[in-house]
């Protein structure tokens, strides 16, 4: 009897952890790396005859483009998710910003998807659609569609969806909407 109790914690474990990740935005990472090191460049050893003004211009919208670039594609290299006893916790790239907690009291249901894409959604990123509610995509692939009480919905990709709908269901057994815990 022990096993088998044993096997019920290995199942669902306190803490249920997921991921999902994007190898593609770290060429888009590598362009946005190209934008600073070009302004760089230019601010250094730069041979313009034409003034000073073009020159510093054309620097710093390198390098700020450069930027957004870069750090726009490091945020959503790969999201995580975090599921709890109190909570789903959602956190994009290696900051973990943007992050979203939802208390579970919070959530009505989870279903399993096997089809998001960043085409549906509008590409990667956190996304909001009025038609469609909030989704956090990484890649395109397997995700969890939470069902809010509010009546929207929450759309994350992460690897091994299925059991993450399972944990989640299950700890859903034990709380009564719309009550903190």
């Amino acid at each position: 009897m022990r096993k088998h109790r044993d096997a019920e914690d290995a199942s669902h474990p306190d803490v249920w952890t997921g991921r999902a990740t994007n190898r593609v935005q770290w060429l888009l990472a590598l362009g946005g790396a190209a934008c600073m090191a070009l302004g760089i460049e230019l601010a250094v050893d730069s041979a313009w005859t034409s003034g000073v003004a073009p020159l510093v211009m054309s620097v710093v919208g390198c390098i700020a483009a450069g930027l957004l670039v870069l750090f726009g594609t490091l945020a959503f290299v790969h999201v995580d998710l975090k599921l709890d006893k109190e909570c789903v916790e959602v956190r994009c790239g290696h900051m973990g910003v943007p992050r979203r907690r939802i208390p579970l009291s919070e959530v009505a249901g989870a279903d399993f998807t096997a089809h998001v894409t960043p085409r549906h959604w509008g590409g990667w990123g956190y996304r909001w659609r009025p038609e469609k509610g909030t989704a956090v995509v990484v890649r395109r692939g397997e995700g969890i569609v939470l069902r809010l009480w509010d009546g929207h919905t929450f759309t994350i990709t992460v690897d091994n969806a299925e059991a993450a709908v399972r944990a989640i269901r299950d700890r859903l057994r034990t709380i009564t909407p719309g009550t903190a815990r």
